[in-house]
C-alpha cells in the first residue's frame, strides 16, 4: 500500500520528531495528543525547530512553510480514522499501549497500519490486541528523529509481508536507513547498548573509576562522542532502567540485571538531564 496520510501519537519530543521528518518528506500528518495545549505545543516546537534550520541555511523558508502546512494537531482520536499509518509514540507501558491499540482498531479504516514506536516491549502483544495483528508492526526511530538517521523495522510473529514492505518503504521514504529486526526485547540498538551502559554503573559502583574518568575513557578510547554515564542521564534514568529491566525480563541474563545504584538513583527521583540531577549536576 502506499502511505500518504499519517497518523502520530504522542505529546513528547519522539510525537513531534516523527512529525516533523514525515512532513518534511510531503506526507500528510495528524499529530494527535490528549490535551489541547499540549498539541499545539508539540506543533510551536516543530515550527520553532524548523525556523532554526532556516536560520543555520539548512532548509528554505518555503521548505518550512510546506512542512509547517502538512501537520495538523488533534485531541481526537477519530481524527487518525482515514490515516494510512498511524504510529504511537506514548508511555512505554505495555498495558497503555495495548489498550491505546485496541481502540485504535476499532477507530481506523481497515487497511490501515498501526505501528508503534516502542524501543524494547514487544510488538506482538500489541497486534494481538486487535483484530488487525498481520497490520500491527513496530517503526523505531531514534532521538532526535530528525537527525538521527537510523529506524529499527520490527516484525513480530504475527505482522504480513506487505505490511512489512509498506513499513520499511515508509521510513525509507522519510530519509531514513531502515534496518530489519525480529521482535525481541531491545532489538538490534538497546540490546546492544544498554548492557554497556548499566555495566558502566557498575563500575562506578564498585569504585573502579570516577562518572568522569569512566565518560573520558570511553570518548577517547572508542571514539564515541559521549561517555556512557552522560548518555543514561541525557536518556532519563527512569527510562534506562525500564529498558534493563526489559532486557532481564525477556533473557534472564545476569548481565541484564540492573545495578542497584541506577535503582536507588531513580528511586530518589536523580533522573538526570530532565531533573537537573543524575550522574552529573546540570544546575550551573
Amino acid at each position: 500500500m502506499t502511505i500518504q496520510r499519517v497518523g502520530i501519537i504522542g505529546s513528547g519530543i519522539m510525537g513531534s520528531g516523527i512529525a516533523e521528518v514525515a512532513a518534511k518528506k510531503g506526507h500528510s500528518v495528524v499529530l494527535r495528543s490528549r490535551k489541547q495545549e499540549s498539541a499545539d505545543a508539540m506543533v510551536a516546537g516543530l515550527e520553532k525547530s524548523l525556523a532554526k534550520q532556516v536560520e543555520r541555511g539548512k532548509l528554505e523558508q518555503a521548505d518550512a512553510d510546506a512542512t509547517l502546512a502538512l501537520v495538523t494537531p488533534t485531541t481526537d482520536l477519530g481524527d487518525l480514522a482515514e490515516c494510512d499509518l498511524v504510529i504511537e509514540s506514548v508511555v512505554e507501558d505495555l498495558a497503555v499501549k495495548t489498550a491505546l491499540f485496541a481502540e485504535l482498531d476499532s477507530i481506523c479504516k481497515p487497511e490501515t497500519i498501526l505501528a508503534t514506536n516502542t524501543s524494547t516491549l514487544a510488538v506482538v502483544e500489541m497486534a494481538v490486541a486487535t483484530g488487525r495483528p498481520s497490520q500491527v508492526c513496530g517503526i523505531h526511530f531514534f532521538n532526535p528523529a530528525p537527525m538521527m538517521s537510523l529506524v529499527e523495522i520490527v516484525t513480530p510473529l504475527t505482522a504480513s509481508s506487505e505490511t512489512m514492505a509498506a513499513a520499511t518503504a515508509f521510513a525509507e521514504a522519510c530519509g531514513k536507513n531502515a534496518v530489519a529486526v525480529k521482535d525481541r526485547a531491545g532489538f538490534i540498538v538497546n540490546a546492544l547498548l544498554f548492557p554497556y551502559l548499566n555495566n558502566a554503573v557498575r563500575m562506578l559502583e564498585n569504585g573502579t573509576a570516577s562518572a568522569e574518568d569512566i565518560d573520558e575513557a570511553m570518548k577517547g578510547g572508542c571514539n564515541f562522542p559521549m561517555g556512557p554515564l552522560t548518555l543514561l542521564d541525557l536518556v532519563g534514568l527512569d527510562t534506562s532502567l525500564a529498558i534493563i529491566d526489559a532486557l532481564y525480563e525477556e533473557f534472564k541474563d545476569p548481565n541484564y540485571a540492573a545495578m542497584p545504584l541506577l535503582r536507588r538513583m531513580v528511586s530518589a527521583g536523580q533522573l538526570g538531564r530532565k531533573t537537573k540531577q543524575g550522574f552529573y549536576n546540570y544546575t550551573r
